[in-house]
């Protein structure tokens, strides 16, 4: 489940201009995957799929 969440942030990132490598954008990738994660939860707890 996280893992195509991952590679999407992770194309979308690398398609961004100053992005030189993976530590460029490793705070913003570990950010969008908490938010993701958060957005789950919550929908989880609301019995929404």
């Amino acid at each position: 489940m996280y893992d195509n969440a991952f590679n999407r942030v992770e194309r979308e990132l690398r398609n961004e201009e100053g992005v030189a490598n993976e530590l460029d954008y490793v705070e913003q990738t570990s950010w969008v995957l908490f938010l993701k994660y958060l957005h789950d939860l919550e929908s989880e707890r609301q019995g929404v799929s």
